[in-house]
């Protein structure tokens, strides 16, 4: 009876396709946000019929894996996504190469030694050499042997010299070969991809990942022309792009996001919220008496009744994901997701699209790119606080009356081409307005008087005093042209005690939550009040959108707004009375 044996099959093995991220792709696209990009990577390779392995090294170690996908067209399908970290090789410490390097320069060491002791020995023969030994008609010999040995052994000196400078250099270049990478080691991440295809040719993919270590900011030049009435204010937008990534973005298209990627970002919940009597517990002391003669009190001991509760909240939100690929580029059918297939799109706020292609380097270094220039219209203003300086501030309102969104940065403020200072641009949204400090303006000057006070009593059961102060302000336009909305900004005390009595007596403001303002139970502000000629005076803050209306007034603050003409002068008078009962020591008064 014979036996049959059964041979099993031989393993089957995929093809494997074996990629470096760097040299067998190219980036046909990076959105750049405020704190990372996106990258599209683009590879085309041969597949056999059948299972594929596809292995991608050489991807940047800050790549977000949660953010991984990939996209392809051709007639395979993907069938799993792993991404893993290569381990280098341990470095080598030395080579065949370096070991001849160091034993020739420790002969050459060792020659350069002897060279210089025999310099040394023929000097010291010849220090003693004298009369007694030597004849003197020997004595051009001796000194001729001399410099013919000595030069002999100088030039021999000289070569040892040069040849052990460049065994130097030699040994630090092999040290440097042998412990240098052979790589990036900012680029230690592989993925492998498991692509079964229906029959043998040519497919695409595309790698798409979030990258940290790569952000871009805005940033401003603003010109002002003082000139010019309408649009006076150029802005120039750029954005500065740094990244350092480990992998150079070479001919890219690139696009600027003014979107923020958030993750684990949700609505927060409230916890209940109860209110309860406070009873606290008694706790009897160990050593209380409460016998005959103790006289001993009970002590109580408070342990508090609530605490605080921690609330941790996680989650975690899907990159932002590329909607399409470059149709061009992927003319077959797209590849399918065994399983499923997910899609993922995000609003985005803004989106600028750089002309053309760059190139931004991983070098952590700025490179900056200018979105746009634009034409803003803005209102000037000149304005003073003279109570603490009599300086007067040139500020600009600029609209942005364009369809792009600006986002928070500095910006360098230039004033008929001369440069005046560095300001912050906010978050300024289209058809919005920011303020912009344009720096002082020397020639409008403005006079702080010195304040005057009258003092004076009153009242016959109840004595007050009365306190009235005084306090004028000047100012002169020094300028060719008239100026307009020259602010001066001033305040009067505010009481905090019912027994002192605060009155504005000049300019007549009226008081926004006073009955006079009062029409169908609703606060209005008052209008301005026309103080003389091209001044008017109001409430600080009346003249702002969105402003408190019973707020108005009760922090003492008003400023005058004044048209001053050329090499003209305004002059502005305030005057305020406080009453308080006799004898009474005011404290903030002067």
């Amino acid at each position: 009876m014979t036996q049959e044996t059964h041979e099993a099959p031989p393993a089957f093995e995929p093809n494997r396709v074996e990629l470096v991220s760097v040299s067998d792709s190219k980036i046909i696209g990076v959105s750049v946000y405020s704190g990372r990009a996106e990258v599209t990577r683009l590879f085309s390779f041969s597949v056999h019929t059948g299972q594929n392995q596809v292995n991608i090294s050489g991807l940047p170690n800050v790549l977000d894996q949660n953010s991984f996908r990939v996209e392809g067209r051709g007639a395979a399908t993907i069938h799993d996504v792993t991404i893993s970290t290569i381990i280098p090789p341990p470095s080598r410490t030395t080579s065949t190469e370096l070991k001849g390097l160091e034993l020739k320069r420790k002969q050459t060491e060792k020659a350069l030694e002897r060279s210089r002791k025999a310099i040394a020995s023929l000097e010291t023969y010849l220090d003693s050499v004298n009369v007694e030994h030597v004849a003197v008609t020997a004595l051009g010999e001796v000194i001729e042997t001399y410099e013919s040995t000595c030069k002999k052994l100088d030039d021999e000196v000289t070569e040892l010299e040069k040849q052990l400078v460049d065994l130097n250099k030699a040994i630090e270049a092999e040290r440097k070969k042998l412990s240098g990478s052979t790589g990036n080691n900012k680029l230690n991440l592989k993925a492998s991809i498991g692509v079964f295809a229906d029959h043998e040719g040519e497919v695409e993919i595309a790698l798409i990942y979030a990258v940290n270590s790569a952000m871009w900011s805005a940033g401003y030049d603003i010109r002002v022309d003082m000139q010019t009435k309408e649009k006076p204010v150029t802005l120039i937008y750029k954005g500065a792009i740094t990244q350092n990534t480990g992998e150079d973005w070479n001919d890219i298209p690139l696009t600027l996001e003014t979107a923020t990627p958030t993750f684990g970002v949700g609505v927060p919940s409230l916890t209940p919220w109860t209110l309860s009597i406070y009873r606290p517990r008694i706790v009897r002391s160990k050593g209380m008496s409460f016998g005959r003669g103790g006289g001993g009190v009970p002590s109580a001991s408070l342990t508090p009744s609530s605490a605080m509760a921690l609330r941790r909240m996680s989650g975690r939100s899907p990159s932002s994901a590329m909607d399409e690929l470059d149709d061009e580029s992927f003319s077959p059918s797209a590849m399918q997701y065994r399983g499923l297939a997910v899609s993922s799109k995000g609003n985005i706020s803004a989106t600028f699209t750089v002309p053309g292609t760059i190139t931004i380097p991983s070098d952590g270094v700025a490179h900056n790119v200018t979105i746009v220039e634009l034409s803003l219209d803005s209102t000037m203003s000149w304005v003073s606080v003279p109570k603490v300086d009599a300086k007067t501030h040139l500020n600009a309102k600029i609209k942005n009356a364009s369809e792009y969104t600006l986002l928070s940065g500095p910006a360098s403020v230039y004033v008929d081409g001369s440069f005046i200072s560095r300001s912050d641009v906010p978050a300024v949204s289209p058809d919005e307005s920011f303020d912009c400090p344009l720096g002082l303006d020397p020639s409008i000057r403005i006079t702080y008087h010195p304040r005057v006070k009258r003092v004076s009593q009153s009242g016959f059961y109840t004595k007050t005093t009365n306190y009235v102060f005084s306090q004028r302000i000047s100012i002169f336009n020094t300028k060719s042209t008239e100026i307009k909305n020259v602010k001066i900004i001033e305040q009067i005390p505010v009481s905090e005690d019912s027994l002192i009595t605060v009155k504005l007596v000049s300019p007549p403001l009226v008081a926004p939550f006073s009955d006079s303002t009062l029409s169908s139970g609703e606060l209005k502000v008052p209008p301005p009040v026309n103080v003389s000629s091209g001044v008017v005076v109001q409430w600080d803050g009346a003249d702002e959108p969105g402003n408190d209306l019973e707020g108005l007034g009760k922090d003492g603050k008003f400023h005058w707004v004044c048209s001053v003409p050329s090499q003209g002068k305004v002059n502005l008078l305030l005057q305020w009375e406080v009453t308080a009962p006799v004898r009474t020591d005011i404290v903030g008064l002067y």
